[in-house]
């Protein structure tokens, strides 16, 4: 502000992540579109969220507080699928943890009205898009009210919010109240208790979908409203959803439209400086990935029910245009700092560069969850020539030595294009491909919206044969897996097993199912029904089955193995345990395991036992304060056991002595 000569700001950004001034981080890119229309912005990130004392830095902003958690729902971001907490944050400088609370949303959203009331305050980013109405959280187990109660924020911008932030600043600016802003696309609201929702949107009915009470005490409830929300997801035919909270109406707006070519490209086009803040003395983890990609696309069509960016990019693929991806890419080339390897070129996923329905009549009255399952469907343009034709002129740019693919394939669509699969192979692997079949079981699958697993085999002969070809046969697939989905049960996860040891594959990396806010399957976690069909489906929800499905994903591994046998027993399959070839794992336990177990047992039980809390004046001397440090009492209340009136037996009599 000093520099720039500021006495002022009209938006603070506040982030849960830290700053890095790169297209793949949400916070760089939406400040840059306000910066390019005129607005003076502050960004705040990771602020210490005790008081509201950083929220004053830049002063009053003249037009709204912009909050978000960060590119990753807090909660994912803090807590792995046993609800432990992880040992880093990619997303903070050096890694470390704690830089951002729990539900940030929430914290960031009352620190900006405590710091300057009556400036409106604004919510988005994927914590808040995906809590917009009531869900189900998984780290407390229950369902939860809209994130606009909570956290009390007068908008909630749900998917992508280049568009929707500009018209904000622009109708804040032109003197409308935020009241105003509630006819615009991409947006939630809360109303009052005295106030009426919409009839309509666009000419189009409202829906009331099932209410936060009746979602909360019944589960075909909360899957006819899951099934609902996810039906009007289709910016071209979606209604506006409303859900009463007690008496109170929550709103959501039908999405926005997709961006443009031309939209996407003036985005990416910013001056980026695809650096972290310098203030920063450590490296940041995910930008150290990230940082030599370029985004081609944004959506993706799949509808994989386990995944949210559907739910958050959209169905509909929005791409730039070729001369603006080789633009990025000749800048890249001259940079002095750059080492002449593009880590990645794709998007969520490697090969929907411009695809989209070739029917726009039809693809605005479509309610297709996924138009590749269970087939592909015949209006989808699947045509890889454009992606062909543009890495091929990647690897052609100045500066470029080598262009990877480490987006994940998606293998139904790729093994239509022989021509992609040779280039793929030839120029665009670094050794090994990633691949998702997550599953082989066909229920299971189906539930994900995934092709068979027979998809994935014949991807996999394709992509030997070509590589052979290709003068590269050393190359290989690395394929991922997911346990504890809705619908996998320990049978289901024997036979994955049994896959990946006929194939030789071992995992070295596997994935737990995470239930997210707002997902399709989340909802089955928590109903265990099927929303589109009502049909009953087996759920993992135990810890103790969720470890015996992962560890059989890791079959391979010794200090696996007394899981993997108690699965192998527990499912009937004893047959699989021995000394063949045929068996899982060897009927005796591997040296590796039993020292695995015993060090475990070790880290149990490690330092001083709960009652051998020492006290806090340093004396390794001094009394112990017992159980409850915290206590009003210093000494332990005396228990007064009442006298026995009932006569002993001769038993418990000989007896008393040695037990007590």
């Amino acid at each position: 502000m000093v520099q720039r000569k500021w006495d002022y700001v009209d938006v603070v950004i506040v982030t849960g992540d830290a700053y890095v001034d790169h297209p793949s981080f949400a916070m760089a890119i939406l400040g840059r579109v306000l910066e390019a229309a005129g607005y003076r912005v502050a960004l705040l990130s990771q602020p210490k969220w005790n008081t509201c004392e950083e929220w004053k830095r830049f002063g009053r902003p003249r037009l709204f507080f912009g909050i978000s958690a960060g590119n990753m729902d807090s909660m994912i971001n803090h807590y792995t699928a046993n609800k432990k907490v992880r040992n880093d944050d990619a997303y903070s400088p050096g890694g470390k943890i704690g830089l951002r609370p729990d539900r940030a949303t929430l914290a960031y959203c009352q620190r900006s009205r405590e710091a300057f009331p009556g400036v409106p305050v604004i919510a988005g980013g994927v914590e808040a898009s995906l809590r917009r109405l009531a869900h189900y959280d998984f780290w407390s187990d229950t369902v939860k009210r809209s994130i606009l109660l909570d956290s009390k924020a007068d908008l909630v911008v749900y998917g992508m919010g280049e568009r929707p932030i500009l018209e904000i600043a622009k109708r804040l600016s032109d003197g409308e109240t935020v009241k105003d802003l509630r006819n615009m696309r991409g947006v939630a609201y809360a109303l009052g208790a005295s106030e009426t929702p919409p009839l309509d949107f666009e000419s189009r009915p409202s829906i009331t979908i099932p209410s936060f009470e009746k979602v909360t005490s019944d589960r075909f409830s909360f899957a006819e409203a899951t099934k609902i929300i996810h039906t009007h997801t289709n910016p071209f035919n979606a209604a506006a959803l409303v859900q009463y909270h007690d008496k109170q109406a929550v709103v959501v707006n039908p999405p926005d439209l997709p961006l443009s070519e031309k939209q996407m490209d003036r985005i990416y086009g910013f001056p980026y400086t695809r650096k972290a803040h310098p203030s920063y003395s450590e490296s940041i983890p995910s930008f150290q990935m990230i940082k030599d990609s370029v985004t081609i696309m944004r959506g993706c069509f799949g509808g994989c029910t386990f995944c949210s960016i559907t739910a958050h990019q959209g169905k509909i693929i929005q791409s730039r245009s070729e001369e603006s991806i080789l633009k990025e890419l000749t800048s890249l080339g001259k940079s002095k700092d750059f080492s002449g390897v593009i880590s990645d070129i794709g998007g969520p996923t490697a090969n929907m560069y411009q695809m989209r329905c070739s029917r726009p009549d039809i693809e605005a009255k479509c309610r297709r969850q996924s138009c590749i399952d269970p087939t592909i469907c015949k209006l989808l343009g699947t045509d890889h020539g454009p992606l062909v034709t543009l890495m091929q002129k990647s690897r052609r740019v100045p500066g470029i030595r080598k262009v990877f693919v480490a987006s994940g394939v998606r293998m139904d669509l790729a093994q239509l294009s022989d021509d992609y699969m040779r280039e793929l192979a030839a120029h665009h692997v670094g050794g090994h491909l990633k691949v998702a079949p997550e599953h082989t079981d066909k229920k299971v699958l189906s539930l994900m919206k995934k092709p068979g697993i027979d998809n994935f085999e014949s991807f996999g002969e394709k992509f030997k044969q070509v590589t052979k070809e290709v003068g590269k046969p050393k190359q290989y697939l690395v394929p991922y897996f997911i346990s504890s989905h809705p619908g996998s049960d320990l049978n289901a996860m024997i036979d994955l097993a049994l896959f990946l040891k006929r194939n030789g594959y071992k995992p070295d990396q596997v994935q737990d199912f995470i239930p997210a806010p707002f997902d399709v399957a989340t909802c089955m976690y928590h109903t265990g029904l099927d929303p589109f069909t009502k049909k009953e489906v087996f759920i993992a929800k135990h810890l103790r089955d969720r470890k015996l499905q992962r560890a059989l994903l890791q079959f391979f591994k010794p200090e696996n193995y007394f899981e993997v046998r108690k699965a192998l027993e527990q499912a009937g399959r004893t047959d699989l345990i021995g000394d063949g070839c045929d068996s899982l794992i060897s009927s005796r336990a591997p040296k590796q395991a039993l020292e695995a177990r015993m060090e475990k047992t070790n880290r149990r039980f490690q330092g001083e036992y709960v009652h051998q809390v020492k006290s806090n004046l340093g004396d390794d001397k001094a009394k112990s304060t017992g159980y409850r440090p915290n206590r009003a009492g210093a000494r332990r209340q005396e228990r007064t056991m009442p006298p026995l009136t009932q006569k002993k037996s001769p038993l418990s009599q000989q007896t008393e002595g040695r037990f007590h």
